[in-house]
């Protein structure tokens, strides 16, 4: 049986010039990368508005559960049944490569090529969005040591460094030791890129004007009397901008089976709002008729951030909804309570049509796919085995003749778990009631007096973003299934306004990962011919 990099590295890829002529782009609308890649320089304006539909999933285990395969699959089986199809998907992150997760391109048949380069520093977005990250830092400590205007407070320094590696010595550490020429002794951390305000911007932002002046929203700290510096009061966002000037044109490049795929940002979604950037879906929207993508990890996560932060901020539709289940997280979860509840959260609080994707594994029994089939029909929700990862396109065409009835007329208003004006306590707890099942919120102390602040200081309005475990419902990852009884603990709570979100910290989430104790790079090597092994 090949490996996901053998399969890939066996393709016979199409020249990316065929991909974009194929997509209707003009010369001056694309720039090569290479032979197999290229940034699309100009938004295309075609009039043209495709229908969009969304990829989520139920609580995953530690290994997800496919929904990038699923993700690929199903744009090359629409593609099959004659829809003119557009992937969108985030970029990969180092970290998870290297670390317990694997690459972000799919599997088996069901890939994004060329693989290798995507999993490994593709075209340097995520290094770019790093540069402009730790930039900032720079000047804040540049600030401090020359007692700029305005005085930023040392100890109040909201700002991190950030570094696309799991690297958990890095959380907290103290920075300008060394004397006078050192700097300001300060306490400081790192987090990973994927969770930087930096990476949420180029996501968030509709062009480079807005991407600049979203930069100089950031809030990096406050003054002694607690009112807010930003990047612009540092004059740092002009800088920060140039570094992003390339990394803010999304990346053209092509499934196994040659669909077009649009692969930008790369934001988690248990630390940030785990979408690809509004660039590039608006791209997809003007180029294609059906637009794929996805948001990470379960309904409670990348689905409801998509809806309320992403589809308000871009005027977005979705016209349908994929929930991707496996037979093993069904087992994780003790049966199906956990699969009903991520299809209530899209059916009732996202009014979305839905249909699941049963992801199948090789070591799937018939009974295994059985069980969640009849969970489904429980439930009234139609479904289809997925069979992408070792059929390719051909394994999916199930799931797309499923999806395709959904796609038909004008997509529904945009449904939102929370109406903007409510307070930023009462939005956690409307999230954490209808989405998570939880009894309501308790904010520690902390948490309360960072609410109230960044309410005077006119934040209040904007949506939230829910930084907690990726597996439970809960902010306990040992609470499988679908737990009742429990409340969800905010320890803390800071704005991203640039972003233009309020980030808010659930349980004992880590914004910068660890590795496992047998990590993925043991098996990552290069050959003497330079050709890449061990990647999945």
């Amino acid at each position: 049986m090949l490996t996901d990099i053998q399969i890939a590295q066996g393709a016979k890829l199409r020249p990316i010039a065929e991909i974009a002529e194929g997509l209707g782009l003009t010369g001056e609308q694309w720039e090569p990368y290479g032979r197999y890649k290229a940034k699309i320089s100009k938004t295309p304006q075609t009039g043209r508005m495709g229908r969009l539909v969304l990829v989520t999933a139920m609580t995953p285990t530690k290994f997800g559960e496919g929904k990038t395969t699923v993700s690929v699959g199903l744009s090359d089986g629409l593609r099959r049944l004659g829809k003119k199809t557009v992937l969108c998907l985030r970029e990969p992150s180092l970290g998870p490569v290297f670390g317990v997760k694997g690459g972000a391109a799919g599997g088996g048949y069901a890939q994004v090529v060329p693989m290798e380069e995507l999993n490994l520093h593709f075209t340097g977005d995520i290094h770019a969005v790093t540069a402009a990250n730790n930039l900032l830092s720079a000047a804040i400590d540049n600030h401090l040591h020359h007692g700029g205007e305005p005085v930023l407070d040392s100890r109040r320094v909201t700002w991190k460094r950030c570094m696309d590696m799991n690297d958990r010595a890095l959380r907290d550490m103290t920075v300008g030791l060394g004397g006078p020429s050192g700097g300001v002794p300060r306490q400081e951390g790192f987090q990973i890129t994927a969770a930087s305000e930096v990476m949420a911007i180029l996501c968030m932002a509709s062009d480079a004007a807005d991407c600049k002046e979203r930069l100089g929203r950031i809030v990096v700290g406050t003054t002694r009397a607690g009112e807010p510096v930003t990047c612009a009061d540092l004059k740092v966002q002009g800088a920060m901008a140039a570094l992003l000037k390339d990394a803010l044109k999304p990346n053209l490049v092509q499934t196994l089976e040659g669909t077009p795929a649009l692969i930008h940002g790369g934001p988690f979604a248990n630390i940030a709002h785990g979408c690809n950037s509004l660039i590039a879906t608006k791209a997809a929207l003007a180029l294609g008729d059906v637009v794929v993508t996805e948001a990470g990890f379960g309904a409670d996560l990348g689905a409801e951030k998509f809806m309320n932060i992403k589809c308000r901020a871009g005027g977005l539709r979705p016209s349908a909804c994929v929930i991707v289940a496996t037979a093993r997280a069904f087992k994780h979860h003790g049966g199906a309570d956990n699969l009903f509840a991520h299809i209530e959260n899209v059916t009732k609080n996202y009014g979305l049509p839905a249909v699941v994707a049963v992801n199948r594994f090789a070591s799937d029994t018939d009974a295994d796919l059985a069980a969640v089939e009849a969970a489904c029909r429980a439930m009234k929700i139609p479904c289809a085995v997925y069979e992408g990862f070792s059929r390719g396109g051909a394994g999916a065409e199930a799931l797309a003749g499923a999806v395709l009835p959904m796609l038909e007329g004008e997509p529904g208003e945009l449904k939102t778990v929370y109406p903007l004006e409510m307070g930023i306590e009462d939005k956690l707890n409307a999230i954490a009631v209808k989405i998570y099942g939880a009894d309501g919120i308790e904010l520690t102390p902390a948490a309360q007096k960072q609410a109230g602040a960044l309410e005077s200081l006119g934040y209040g309005n904007l949506p939230v973003c829910v930084a907690k475990t990726q597996y439970s419902l809960s902010d306990d990852a040992k609470k499988t299934g679908r737990p009742k009884g429990f409340i969800i603990h905010i320890t803390e709570l800071r704005v991203s306004a640039g972003a233009g979100f309020v980030v808010a910290r659930a349980g004992e989430v880590m914004t910068m990962p660890g590795l496992p104790k047998a990590p993925s790079y043991e098996k990552i090597d290069i050959d003497e011919n330079g050709r890449i092994e061990g990647l999945f």
